[in-house]
């Protein structure tokens, strides 16, 4: 009895909330409700029933003046958040290519234009987090550009762009103030506290992106429901158009098909012999790309040590010479370009049973080759670039990172011409056999990956460089949708991958940005900044500008309160380790619900998979009691 009335007095609840809305917010509210035509028009009539009477009503006089005006403001505020959730819908980035992709080449595939589509936006919040509080304050200050612009620098990243915003050197140490007494504009407290928040906002958004894609993907109860739902409950009688029927139709036929794969998947049988041959084959795999690893990291060294032997102690700063510097880009990207098709070669060696195997694989080994010389470069800058005689080690480090982010976007091009356009190519023309090439999933993330990583790094040291990866991302986007559309065949063998995002969340949360964190916070804390330039000059660390200013609130008794966070929260060991205590509770608290949810889930599932067993049988048992009807036995 208590169950039937709650749902009883949720029902009406409901009603009385769709009477408030007007006419076409009501039947679009009744159209996304998951029930049955029946009992949706149950709901329309009484809501119509409800309106009825409520005009009735407010035909009389006992109606006031402010509840009709509390409900047009009502009204008007839904239909106002209506129109813009459309208007952002219609607004909403390569919507329709994104479609097109998913329908032609599957899910897989599909899951890196996405990916890439995210991490463009994270750039822009980051471009416009660092203009509006370092960038901007800046140009008040700025003085005139005396160097020439020569248009090499456009590559090297030096030259006229090294007087200019682009790098740390060129901030200022001073408080900016326009009006004498006015307000004033502290650009060391700016400079270390926008980066500092800007830190603190992308973990959480890292967070809660790879918790909301976590609980779609793997928690939620529908990804056990099979594929009938899919079948008969997923058509959108809204589309008349006839090419986006035509996508509906391919995208929805390509899911079922990577469903149904993943369900008729079959389970290889190996010998003994076979397996250690099997293992064997994936022991030489291992050891053949972890040692091609570390003989890249190598090369990188000993070639940026020649590199600051030759540029850097000869105190050489014209053009020519810091071209010259490109050669230490260049093969980074040499290696970071040819070594993943070498892991693609020992994938396909080693013969996976799926697909889904293979990318995994591929991208950790990738993840290993390219973390690994973003670490070298890391120890290198911070251990001998900032030990160095440089006049500004952190604009040469900027103006490493910069031409380390515009090289790879180079080779990134390159790499979709030559090993998809000439693999085409050669593929139709000369050996046949070979075919239309794969989209290969795994580089192409990992390049990604590698790329945000620099932005991550080199925020420090050049605040505008996420400007310069959004134009780079946005190129890539255009370039490998063409790309993917003339060169590339959908994957030989479909299936699903709905927790492929969820992979590349977590591989840009870790090693990626935690990485990051770690560079950035012995770069603040632990390295003495450069006498001569950036905002920081002069002081023993970056760090010690917040505690001098601690220093300053504390003759405030306004500002005690300030003080009392920064000495009691943030400089207290005890207080971190009760927030990594709380936070671990919370995670073991979050993974039970997780799994009692996956339980839950699976026995949902059973009981749907029994259901329907038994309304097949309880079908035919009619059907053939029918057919008893119609032809009944001779007397």
């Amino acid at each position: 009895q208590i169950w039937i009335s709650h749902g009883f007095y949720a029902e009406e609840k409901l009603v009385g909330n769709l009477a408030s809305m007007s006419t076409s917010e009501r039947i679009r509210a009744i159209q996304k409700m998951p029930e049955t035509m029946k009992k949706k028009r149950e709901i329309r009539n009484k809501v119509l029933k409800e309106i009825t009477k409520t005009s009735k009503h407010s035909s009389t006089p006992s109606v006031t003046m402010d509840s009709s005006l509390s409900s047009f403001a009502l009204q008007s505020f839904r239909r106002f958040g209506n129109s813009l959730s459309e208007y952002f819908h219609l607004l909403q980035l390569w919507h329709k290519t994104l479609k097109i992709i998913g329908a032609e080449f599957g899910t897989s595939v599909l899951s890196y234009f996405i990916f890439l589509k995210w991490l463009l936006t994270f750039n822009i919040f980051s471009f416009l987090i660092n203009f509006s509080f370092i960038t901007i304050p800046q140009f008040v200050a700025a003085e005139p550009n005396n160097l020439s612009f020569m248009g090499l620098e456009l590559f090297t990243g030096a030259g006229y762009f090294q007087q200019t915003v682009l790098y740390y050197g060129f901030y200022t140490n001073a408080t900016i103030s326009k009006i004498e007494n006015g307000l004033s504009y502290n650009m060391q407290l700016a400079y270390i506290f926008t980066v500092g928040i800007y830190f603190v906002i992308c973990f959480l958004i890292l967070l809660f992106s790879m918790a909301k894609s976590f609980c779609r993907n793997f928690i939620n109860p529908q990804t056990y429901s099979g594929n009938a739902s899919k079948l008969l409950c997923t058509w959108d009688f809204n589309i008349t158009n006839e090419k986006a029927v035509k996508l509906k139709q391919k995208n929805l036929s390509t899911q079922i098909k990577e469903d149904l794969t993943e369900v008729n998947q079959e389970v290889l049988k190996f010998s003994v012999t076979e397996r250690v041959v099997r293992i064997v084959i994936h022991l030489v795999a291992w050891v053949a790309s972890l040692g091609t690893a570390l003989a890249a990291c190598a090369g990188v060294y000993f070639l940026s040590i020649n590199n600051l032997k030759l540029f850097v102690k000869g105190h050489k700063n014209d053009l020519k010479s810091q071209a010259a510097m490109l050669v230490l880009p260049v093969v980074t990207s040499l290696l970071n370009a040819f070594i993943p098709f070498f892991y693609s070669w020992l994938g396909r060696l080693e013969r996976f049973q799926t697909p889904g195997h293979q990318i995994y694989v591929t991208i950790t080994r990738n993840i290993i080759l390219k973390i690994s010389i973003v670490g070298i470069l890391c120890y290198y800058w911070l251990n001998i670039v900032a030990a160095s005689e440089s006049q500004c080690w952190e604009t040469m480090v900027g103006q490493d990172i910069y031409r380390l982010v515009l090289v790879d976007f180079i080779f990134c091009l390159l790499g979709s011409f030559f090993g998809e356009f000439l693999r085409r190519i050669i593929g139709t023309t000369v050996y046949v056999s070979w075919g239309l090439p794969e989209f290969d999933i795994g580089r192409n993330v990992l390049d990604l990956i590698y790329a945000q990583t620099l932005t991550w790094i080199g925020i420090l040291f050049s605040p505008l460089l996420p400007c310069i990866q959004l134009i780079s991302f946005s190129l890539v986007f255009y370039v490998k949708k063409v790309s993917l559309m003339m060169n590339c065949q959908p994957p030989c063998k479909v299936w699903r991958t709905a927790q492929m995002m969820t992979s590349f969340m977590f591989l840009l949360f870790f090693p990626s940005f935690l990485g990051v964190l770690s560079v950035v916070g012995v770069t603040v804390w632990r390295l003495k900044p450069s006498e001569e330039c950036g905002p920081f000059r002069g002081l023993s660390s970056m760090y010690a500008a917040v505690s001098e200013w601690i220093k300053i609130l504390e003759n405030y008794t306004a500002s005690k309160w300030v003080v009392w966070i920064y000495y009691n929260l943030i400089t207290s060991e005890l207080f971190f380790f009760n927030l990594s205590v709380l936070v671990l509770i919370i995670t073991y608290l979050y993974w039970q619900i997780i799994e009692g949810r996956k339980t839950m889930a699976k026995v949902l599932r059973k009981q749907i998979i029994n259901e329907g067993k038994d309304k097949m049988f309880l079908l035919e048992k009619l059907r053939a009691l029918q057919r008893a009807k119609q032809n009944p036995p001779a007397p």
